[in-house]
């Protein structure tokens, strides 16, 4: 007898041991029908899969998150039995899934093109509409390898002969095509039915550029159509929104050879850069910290002694000078200590806070840049608070309440929390960390919000909280941090007297809010498509003069808007208005001001705001305070 307990707490027995398939069944026909796969005992399996002794299940379908996963990766084989069926001498390698998708690398004799992508595409969708049975057998590690030798896949052979000669490997077969794959599937290549290829590009086998450069297929797939139309037009905004793109168009910044991974900011750019450190400057200020400023180079006994040496000198840009060897900071926390223990702290300057709007440069290699998103050289607004033990949980809610405002201002509403723990490369004990870890989970509750675990994602010094946000298209980003470290401060010797007189070594608390600068500023200019709200727009106001009958007027505006703190430009250009406006309105300025004999005479302005909005004619007073009002709310 085998007793099944289901998701909604109801238990179904069965004579003789059961399939997925088979429950799915016994529990009525629209699930069968329905089902993908299945989880038992908590572990995502084939329909196929047999359960032979008393178990937990929950049928899994299109509705599942899990469920999505399944097709997405049974998309990826069809996308194989696919290009097979038109290019019999491919060879498949590897094909997982990613987010919001899949791909699969192929090698073959020439290049594929966007016609072929086309016509694989189109196969994969017979092949679906065949609706041909997935199945699933188990072959001995040597077994394995011969079959795929035989049949001239290399590759796959190479894969399996690399695993222990003792293990078995599950192969998965629809129609003609049989692949190597843990699984699970779906039943039957019937169930995959939206689903695109989306682009090509390279890749080195095994990611190791010594190796075969091969070629990479990228598909999306979906349960509903209805998803994956929503999902290619985000992808359309965000190529519009792309902020390389508008950094051009806008004349924010540009990059060039000589400097990789390196900004060139451009006056408008770095405005808005400056909006956003003067910002966290006040948000520093207001919280009790010391804006400092540490050196951009320093000795290599420094790194060795906080342990970036061994664990992070391939990400380092060194140097050397009269024998001595130095590494461009890739953080800026060393440099902190380094203040902290220039003069005898008591348990009285407790908790200290140093702000630093940092520059650090970190060896990222080149094709993992990306336009701001990733360079570099980048700045922090970053912090370091040193604290006892017991001051730990008051700072760290303290801090998640300024972010959650910070974030707030910048109009992000949907933030979520994660808790990255301890990562295999790290230094100290299992019990610092545990420690580390579960103070962080303490100040996490006490602020009231929930918050998802990342396993070995910490950094090598000490778990962190991480703050994601999703900006307007519904992408997360990572952004803020707060970082426990019991290590850094023993390694360079802080220390403070406490209240019996004994000296005792800080805790050294690892923060920022918005992290990279330059990220940020990217994550703003999408979100925002580059039309950026008035407090941030690098012009918040262009002047436009129909004739030059209105020149001095607006030269007069000009200047009573900028003795406001407005930053204001004039177009007085002998060019017709409406040529004026649509180039105005294309740089995404939040406000034109048309002046004509009218306005001049009547000492009004007529405005125009972003989006080709027609707000009439008003007085230079009822403006400045519509303006105010723009920058007071952050509108």
């Amino acid at each position: 007898m085998v007793t099944i307990r289901l998701p909604d707490g109801s238990q179904r027995q069965f004579d003789a041991p059961v399939t997925v398939a088979q429950v799915a069944a016994n529990i009525g026909a629209g699930l069968a029908k329905a089902a993908l796969a299945g989880k038992v005992d908590g572990k995502v399996v084939d329909t196929s899969h047999l359960i032979a002794q008393d178990a937990e299940l929950a049928i899994i379908t299109d509705k599942d998150p899990e469920g999505l996963d399944v097709i997405r990766h049974s998309t990826a084989h069809l996308l194989a039995y696919a290009v097979k069926e038109l290019y019999p001498d491919a060879q498949v390698t590897i094909g997982p899934v990613i987010e919001n998708g899949f791909f699969y690398d192929f090698s073959y004799k020439r290049p594929f093109t966007p016609e072929d992508l086309l016509a694989i595409e189109k196969k994969m969708a017979e092949l679906a509409k065949k609706d041909e049975p997935v199945t699933r057998k188990v072959l001995a590690r040597d077994e394995a390898v011969a079959y795929f030798t035989s049949i001239g896949e290399a590759y796959k052979a190479e894969i399996i002969a690399s695993i222990p000669a003792d293990q078995v490997v599950s192969l998965y077969t629809e129609g003609s095509f049989t692949d190597l794959c843990r699984g699970p599937h779906v039943p039957s290549t019937g169930k995959l039915k939206v689903f695109k290829l989306m682009k090509l590009a390279g890749a080195y086998w095994r990611g190791d550029s010594k190796n075969e450069m091969l070629q990479r297929v990228y598909g999306t797939a979906w349960a509903r159509k209805e998803d994956q139309e929503q999902y290619l037009h985000m992808l359309e905004e965000a190529e519009k929104r792309d902020h390389r793109k508008l950094g051009r168009a806008l004349d924010l910044f540009h990059f060039q050879d000589e400097a990789p991974g390196l900004v060139f900011w451009h006056p408008k750019g770095w405005t808005i850069w400056q909006q956003v450190e003067q910002y966290m400057r006040r948000v520093y200020q207001d919280n009790g910290y010391q804006e400092v400023k540490a050196p951009q180079i320093l000795d290599r006994s420094l790194w060795e002694r906080t342990g970036h040496w061994e664990n992070y000198r391939d990400n380092m840009f060194v140097t050397e000078s009269e024998n001595r060897h130095y590494a461009l900071k890739p953080m800026n926390c060393p440099g902190h200590v380094q203040i902290f223990n220039s003069n005898m702290r008591s348990y009285r300057d407790l908790p200290m806070r140093y702000g630093e709007f940092g520059q650090c440069h970190r060896n990222e290699p080149s094709g993992a840049l990306h336009g701001i998103m990733r360079v570099r050289g980048f700045t922090q607004d970053d912090g370091h608070i040193f604290c006892t033990e017991e001051q730990i949980q008051e700072e760290v809610t303290a801090f998640h309440r300024q972010a959650m405002q910070v974030y707030q201002d910048f109009a992000f509403e949907h933030i979520s929390v994660k808790l990255a723990l301890r990562p295999d490369n790290r230094i100290g004990t299992d019990e610092t960390w545990d420690r580390a870890e579960d103070t962080l989970r303490t100040a996490l509750t006490e602020c009231g919000v929930t918050w998802e675990e990342l396993p070995g994602e910490g950094a090598f010094y000490g778990p962190k909280i991480e703050y994601h946000l999703k900006d307007s298209l519904g992408r997360p980003w990572q952004v803020g941090t707060m970082q426990v470290d019991f290590f850094m401060p023993e390694r360079l010797k802080a220390e403070y007297v406490s209240d019996d007189n004994a000296r005792k070594t800080p805790v050294m608390l690892h923060r920022a809010i918005v992290g990279s600068m330059e990220r940020f500023v990217g994550i703003l200019i999408e979100n925002h498509a580059g039309a950026m709200p008035l407090w941030l727009a690098p012009v918040q106001v262009a002047i436009l003069n129909i004739s030059d009958a209105q020149a001095e007027y607006a030269g007069n505006i000009a200047q009573i808007l900028k003795k406001q703190g407005f930053r204001v430009i004039t177009d007085l250009r002998n060019e017709k208005i409406t040529y004026k406006i649509r180039e105005h309105s294309v740089q995404k300025l939040p406000y034109l001001l048309v002046l004509g004999d009218k306005e001049r005479d009547a000492n009004t302005v007529a405005v125009r705001a972003r989006g080709n909005v027609d707000l009439g004619v008003m007085s230079i007073d009822v403006l400045v305070e519509r303006l105010k009002n723009d920058l007071d709310t952050k509108a």
